[in-house]
């Protein structure tokens, strides 16, 4: 089994968190074998001199949309599912040239895409997968107009294929179990309004009690688990009390749902990039007034959340959520986040708890022997300049996931 050897860094482990030097890492198919801060002897091995440089875990991106290839969600109408997955192999290319080796997508991509990427069909990150998003009627996976009351196929229709509607119980066990059938990794569910769907008031209650209850012994019988988009304190309390193990947005959470959350060991992926970049440039892209009011009530709880969380103990993961044409700005999370963490905090935020919350730790977002050989090599010291992630992996100068180099410029 071909290995490489690599050596001459500074080793940024987020356990960690300070640059150590003088270690090296023996990588042996697609994973690290040995670390070591003595000299490793490995016979035949490709040696890799990484010049001083920083040496990390891949990055996690815990919300992502790679099929949602339109800020105006509506756009997608219009879109077949050829076009929505050529468009999906840009955008992922994207997110691993910016040095994220993983991603969790939470709504749309399904088990081809993520076959295409394993297969090495098409460049991109891990992909851990939703499948369809499920909503109620009138909730926010329902982007129907006023007057639309059926859907165009799905063949013809990426925003039909992304997204899912069910109402009652015995819809809501079938639509889960659906999804795990095709291939799910976690089920993602909505339990309140949302920005880019056009009539749901954001303080709306999405999906009954039974339904949720429903959604989780479904997803736990399977092996899986569920989040749920919410944004509101009493929207994230229900999820909570129902079992729902990881809340994505949460952008108007208080003390009381995050000391709840926090007694039941939840996760929360917050994304603060994809209000303010909605907020700068999404009226360009067809997103209307009232859908960008909706953004203004979000927009300003992003960083407040992060603080509340933080004193909670809650473990808040690192995500994007942006849409189509804005996902270019995915690392800019990085800078929004340091007005009010530090930058080893969200290192972690986006490495050891995404890993945790895809119950792979020791695999990903680690150096640790044993884990998948996902680096990235940083032009400097990101804990000191979260800029060095800025400019769409201009400062990466390797990047490799499961021991095979994705990019690399140091020869």
């Amino acid at each position: 089994m071909a290995q490489l050897l690599l050596k001459n860094f500074a080793m940024l482990e987020p356990d960690h968190g300070e640059l150590r030097r003088g270690d090296e890492i023996l990588v042996e198919g697609e994973t690290i074998r040995e670390v070591s801060d003595k000299p490793i002897k490995a016979d035949g091995a490709d040696v890799i001199d990484c010049g001083g440089r920083t040496l990390m875990p891949g990055l996690i991106d815990s919300h992502v949309h790679v099929m949602l290839s339109e800020v105006s969600i509506r756009a997608l109408e219009n879109v077949p599912l050829t076009l929505a997955t050529a468009r999906a192999a840009r955008l992922m290319k994207g997110m691993i040239d910016r040095g994220f080796t993983t991603v969790r997508d939470t709504g749309g991509a399904d088990w081809g895409i993520k076959e295409a990427v394993e297969k090495g069909d098409v460049a991109g990150p891990r992909l851990f997968i939703a499948g369809a998003a499920i909503g109620p009627t009138g909730g926010h996976s329902d982007p129907r107009r006023r007057t639309d009351f059926g859907t165009r196929c799905h063949c013809c229709n990426a925003m039909a294929y992304t997204m899912n509607v069910s109402d009652g119980v015995s819809s809501v066990r079938k639509s889960v179990r659906e999804q795990m059938r095709l291939g799910a990794d976690h089920i993602k569910i909505m339990m309140s309004g949302g920005v880019a769907s056009p009539y749901d008031p954001l303080d709306s209650l999405q999906f009954s009690l039974d339904e949720v209850r429903t959604a989780v012994e479904e997803a736990a019988a399977f092996g899986r688990y569920v989040c749920a988009h919410a944004y509101t304190p009493e929207a994230i309390m229900r999820a909570a009390e129902c079992g729902v193990r990881a809340i994505e947005h949460g952008n108007l959470i208080n003390d009381a749902a995050a000391k709840l959350m926090a007694e039941k060991k939840m996760f929360l992926t917050a994304n603060l990039v994809a209000y303010y970049a909605m907020k700068e440039r999404a009226a360009e892209f067809g997103m209307n007034a009232d859908m960008l009011a909706k953004n203004d009530l979000v927009i300003d709880g992003g960083l407040k959340s992060l603080e509340i969380c933080k004193r909670a103990g809650v473990p808040v993961a690192f995500g994007s959520d942006l849409l189509g044409q804005l996902q270019v700005e995915q690392s800019r999370e990085f800078i929004l986040r340091s007005e009010v963490l530090s930058p080893i905090e969200i290192i972690r935020s986006a490495t050891t708890t995404g890993a945790q919350i895809l119950r792979m730790e020791g695999k990903l977002g680690t150096l640790r022997a044993g884990a998948f050989a996902d680096i990235i090599l940083v032009d400097g010291d990101p804990l000191k300049n979260l800029g060095l992630f800025q400019d769409q992996g201009k400062h990466l100068p390797a990047i490799m996931k499961g021991g095979v180099f994705h990019k690399n410029t140091l020869h």
